[in-house]
């Protein structure tokens, strides 16, 4: 999401729809942002609205991008969602959606977990959000980028409440079994072929938008921060090790994770994938 709030002009209004604390650090943009979700969260996260998205308060035409971080999976009434969030974007406004891919490992392992997890809406064909969202809001479809993950929700330090028992089955949300588990499914992927380390998609719409699509393979295993191994290596924060993979650190919370090279992996075979 990153790419459309560096490219909005300082002051511009951006929608964080169904966003809970917040789907990016609004600091690190000049840019007006409004908060919206079902249930306020349980601490101050700025300009917040509580509101449903098939009935959005706010007049047309209103803001300049709107972000859909994971959200579109839980609307209910997602044909009025969809034609709200096309009521309130400015003409020339950018749109970002991510979804899991229901068909993932990463996803069932997810519902499994959090008995369903509040996913009303089932995505497992990549081609179905852009015709339904350009058909609805008239948006171009600037490309699409496969997302993979890290299994963060798995992880004890982010689960504020008992952890489930079905947790042990992933080494009670270890990190240090995360860690391991995760860079086994990148690793299975590149030899196998296979997508146990995808989760889903993001979405870019908007003109002239031209994404970088390329799938980042190092996600935190902590704070789900994905990063490019170009940057990591650039920034100095990959560490080789003698007999063991090598580990960055990541830029976001500091935690280790075990590090791979993406740079050769298959992005595009995946990207045009179907599950």
């Amino acid at each position: 999401m990153h790419e459309i709030l560096a490219a909005l002009p300082p002051g511009s209004t951006v929608l964080d729809l169904g966003s809970g604390r917040g789907s990016f650090d609004a600091r690190l943009f000049p840019l007006r942002v409004v908060r919206a979700d079902l249930a306020a969260p349980g601490e101050r996260c700025g300009n917040f609205v509580l509101c449903c998205a098939s009935s959005l308060p706010f007049a047309s035409r209103s803001f300049n991008a709107v972000i859909l971080n994971h959200s579109l999976e839980h609307f209910e009434n997602l044909p009025d969602s969809l034609s709200e969030i096309a009521r309130v974007l400015a003409p020339a406004g950018f749109l970002y959606i991510a979804v899991p891919d229901a068909s993932t490992f990463t996803d069932r392992v997810y519902r499994w977990l959090a008995r369903g997890g509040g996913h009303v809406n089932l995505f497992s064909d990549a081609a179905v959000i852009p015709q339904m969202v350009s058909a609805t809001t008239g948006l171009k479809h600037a490309g699409t980028r496969v997302l993979r993950t890290s299994l963060s929700f798995l992880n004890r330090r982010n689960i504020v409440c008992r952890p489930p028992r079905r947790l042990l089955l992933f080494g009670g949300g270890h990190e240090s079994f995360l860690r391991v588990l995760t860079f086994v499914l990148r690793r299975l992927d590149r030899w196998l072929h296979w997508r146990t380390s995808v989760y889903g998609w993001a979405f870019y719409f908007g003109d002239p938008l031209a994404p970088n699509l390329r799938s980042w393979s190092n996600v935190c295993v902590r704070c789900g921060s994905g990063h490019p191994s170009s940057l990591l290596k650039t920034a100095g924060k990959v560490v080789a090790q003698r007999f063991l993979p090598p580990v960055y650190t990541c830029p976001a919370c500091g935690a280790r994770n075990f590090f791979t090279d993406h740079e050769d992996l298959e992005e595009s075979r995946l990207s045009s994938q179907s599950p």
